[in-house]
């Protein structure tokens, strides 16, 4: 296997309890694991070797809630939320109408170009959702593109009962023939625990028959209003809580004492106009949070996992490196993918060797200069994409 040495790191944070932050530091890269690191003046031999010349280094960000299979856009709606018009999730039917309206080829095409776009800026590995098709055959396509091109898939044919479709009929199709369908190319279960959408005793169902067929269970709660969804996905050890937006202090406490990932989507809060989810009561409780996009077309239109970064510091009231943490290894942890070989969100031996080098001395510029775009290099499971 082809080593490649990376050299003139001003400051490394590795996410590593051991390792931790270090300066003037290298790491050897070995086919696709990171084989090496420590001090540049300690640095073994390689086949290659990368000057970085005082330039910092993370671990790519882990973006762990997106929904990039879809086409259309909600420009008008946005336009409107903006003018005062209130987010009510209803714009997920238009959504609907042009995923089902558009081939596969448009759709891959359209994924395809979201994640080089999100790899452009440093993130090295997503997960995306279904959501966008709420038949049996589109989410089942949405399932099979996604699993062709992302690393974790999401099943949410729980995200809205189509206005076609009763309540209880709808789910019915999605506890069965929509699950059977779409079981084999996904990982994971995601249902929408929301006014509007779905209510906690629904949700338990959609989850525990997902949870049946050997999936991994994920949550939308406490979006819009505090709701029940904190609560069940605790209660059901989901592996993430996702928005977290409206939390009481019993939620904070039950996250806190759980491994559930309170995974919070402040682009997301931002484009809507909601309140920004409670991050520093839930780092001082003890909960893991970690940080995503939820790049969508229609309530976070962002694929930048450094605005969220920002956002998350400048006003979330994150310091540096628990904003940094949450958007690698705590996305990990949130996809249960941040130990063991091959872990992501972390810079040590064994680890995926996904590597970030920003155009700047330190990690604290990514708040100290938002909106600048800093990414230098990207390495994704060591093959260089920028």
């Amino acid at each position: 296997m082809t080593s490649t040495l990376i050299t003139g790191i001003s400051e490394l944070t590795t996410n590593d309890e051991e390792l931790g932050t270090r300066t003037d530091a290298a790491l050897v890269l070995e086919g696709d694991r990171v084989a090496w690191v420590g001090a540049a003046e300690r640095a073994p031999r390689a086949d290659n070797r990368v000057d970085l010349e005082g330039r910092a280094v993370l671990p790519g960000w882990v973006d762990s809630h997106t929904h990039l299979v879809f086409a259309g856009d909600r420009t008008a709606e946005f336009t409107a939320r903006m003018a005062g018009k209130p987010y009510t999730a209803g714009g997920i039917a238009e959504t609907v109408r042009a995923t089902r309206a558009a081939d596969d080829e448009r759709l891959a095409a359209n994924l395809r170009a979201h994640i080089a776009e999100a790899a452009a800026q440093g993130t090295t590995s997503l997960e995306t959702k279904t959501g966008y098709g709420l038949t049996v055959e589109d989410e089942l396509r949405a399932a099979r593109i996604a699993a062709a091109e992302v690393d974790e898939v999401t099943y949410l044919g729980a995200h809205l009962v189509p206005p076609e479709r009763d309540a209880e009929d709808y789910l019915d199709l999605v506890c069965g023939p929509m699950l059977d369908a779409v079981a084999e190319d996904v990982s994971w279960c995601d249902v929408f625990c929301e006014r509007g959408a779905f209510d906690a005793e629904q949700a338990r169902r959609v989850l525990l028959a997902a949870r049946e067929r050997g999936l991994g269970l994920r949550v939308h709660g406490n979006q819009l209003e505090p709701g029940s969804g904190v609560a069940l996905a605790v209660e059901l050890g989901a592996a993430s809580v996702d928005h977290c937006t409206h939390l009481t202090g019993t939620d904070i406490a039950a996250l806190a004492g759980s491994g559930t990932v309170a995974t919070l989507l402040p682009a997301c809060d931002l484009s809507t106009r909601q309140p920004l989810p409670p991050a520093r009561e839930l780092l001082d409780a003890g909960a893991t949070v970690a940080l995503a996009t939820n790049c969508n077309p229609g309530s976070s239109y962002t694929s930048s996992m450094a605005f969220c970064v920002a956002t998350a510091v400048l006003q979330l009231r994150m310091t540096v490196s628990e904003a940094v943490y949450a958007a690698t290894r705590g996305g990990a942890r949130a996809l249960r993918r941040d130990t063991g070989e091959g872990a992501l969100g972390v810079l040590r031996p064994g680890a995926r060797a996904d590597v970030h080098a920003l155009d700047a001395p330190a990690a604290s510029w990514l708040a100290y200069r938002p909106g600048v775009p800093l990414t230098h290099r990207v390495w994704q499971a060591g093959r260089p994409v920028r």
